[in-house]
């Protein structure tokens, strides 16, 4: 089990998430609340469960990937 953020930010009502999964609730919610300062266009966002394995942790206002997977599927280098 993992950790996802899920945000609403468009009209549609439909909550989306990208394919950060962390190993925590409160490393989740930390990167919730981040990408949340960030983005203007978030409406709602929220902490779910998931059944996928963990590919990140936050450290300190900064995504450490853990696979390359999804460091690809973020379009960032793995080094976060």
């Amino acid at each position: 089990m993992s950790y996802m953020v899920e945000v609403i930010a468009d009209s549609s009502g439909k909550w989306c998430s990208n394919t950060l999964r962390f190993g925590t609730e409160v490393e989740a919610r930390d990167y919730g609340r981040d990408l949340h300062s960030r983005w203007c266009s978030i409406r709602q966002w929220r902490v779910s469960e998931s059944p996928d394995p963990v590919t990140a942790r936050w450290a300190g206002k900064r995504i450490v990937f853990l696979t390359e997977a999804a460091c690809r599927a973020r379009g960032s280098n793995i080094s976060g």
